[in-house]
Formats: C-alpha cells, sequence, structure tokens
C-alpha cells in the first residue's frame, strides 16, 4: 500500500531546533480517510519541531484533525476533533544480525518509527498517530435506543449482580 501522506525528509536535512508544518490536502485527506474507513476527514495538520542526536531524530508537536466516523452500532457519523500532542522517535533499523536483540522502551517512551538510515517519514508517522488516537469503538448518540430496541442488554444489566438483584426482588414477592 503507498501512503499518501508520505512526506520524506533526508536525515542530513534535518537540524536541531528546526519546526515543520504539515497540511493535508483534499487528496491526501481523502485517502487517509479511506485507509482508517473514517466517513470524512475534513481536517489534518501537525506541527513538529526536531531533536536529533546523529541518525536518532525525535519529533515533538500537535496533530489537529476534524473527522466522521462510523458508530459501531449504528453507522452513524460520530464527529471527533482531535487536538493532541505527540512525540515519536525515527530510529536506525535495527540490524539483521541482531535479530535476536530486544530493544526495550519504557512505557512512557514515545512511538518508535524506524527508518533506513537515510530519510524519515514524518506524514506517515502522523497518520498512524492520527489513528491511533481515535476511539476504536465509537458510538453515535442513538447507539444505546438501537441496541435496546434489538434486545441487548446493558453490562450492568448483564451483570452477575443484575442477575442477583432479580431473583431476590422475585423471591421478595412471594
Amino acid at each position: 500500500m503507498t501512503d499518501n501522506f508520505a512526506h520524506h525528509l533526508r536525515l542530513e536535512r534535518i537540524h536541531d531546533g528546526e519546526r515543520i508544518d504539515l497540511v493535508a490536502n483534499d487528496s491526501e485527506r481523502q485517502a487517509i480517510a479511506e485507509r482508517f474507513g473514517l466517513q470524512s476527514l475534513e481536517r489534518l495538520e501537525a506541527h513538529a519541531t526536531f531533536t536529533r542526536k546523529g541518525d536518532s531524530v525525535r519529533a515533538e508537536g500537535r496533530i489537529l484533525a476534524s473527522l466522521d466516523q462510523s458508530c459501531v452500532i449504528t453507522g452513524d457519523a460520530v464527529p471527533a476533533h482531535v487536538d493532541e500532542a505527540f512525540e515519536i522517535a525515527f530510529l536506525p533499523e535495527p540490524q539483521v544480525a541482531r535479530s535476536e536483540e530486544e530493544i526495550e522502551l519504557d512505557p512512557a517512551e514515545c512511538d518508535v518509527v524506524f527508518h533506513d538510515g537515510s530519510t524519515i517519514d514524518l506524514g506517515s508517522a502522523i497518520a498512524d498517530t492520527l489513528a491511533l488516537g481515535l476511539p476504536a469503538y465509537p458510538r453515535s448518540p442513538g447507539a444505546e435506543a438501537t441496541l435496546k430496541e434489538a434486545g441487548i442488554m446493558t453490562e450492568a444489566e448483564a451483570s452477575p449482580f443484575a442477575a442477583l438483584a432479580q431473583l431476590m426482588k422475585g423471591s421478595g414477592d412471594s
């Protein structure tokens, strides 16, 4: 699959403290929306500042987006607005000879994207960061009513304690 929001930056041209602004155009937003199953993606912007140490590059900034996801119950549009900070580390691809060597990351570490030693793809990393920040199961305001009409119980109604409460309520009527 080709990435229509690719924004390749040559490592030798990235300087410590440099800032870059990315704004996805109509065709890029359409491609990203299709890739991630979004109903629409009206806005996608990212602002990043780089810190560089040798072949390791860290991008810190903000991602801004306006989009519509599909409700997992009704299929209706669920609007979402993203305004989040991000931090991505671009590291050299691990050597094949050291494939058994593990790279350990602290849970607080930022996302890691490997590069080929000559370029990084900031656009693709931004698109992936957007996707990771979206709700996995978006629900529209009408989702609960649709579930109730279909006879599907809520978690509270399906819990063992709810069943026990029903039993106790029934035994009190005798």
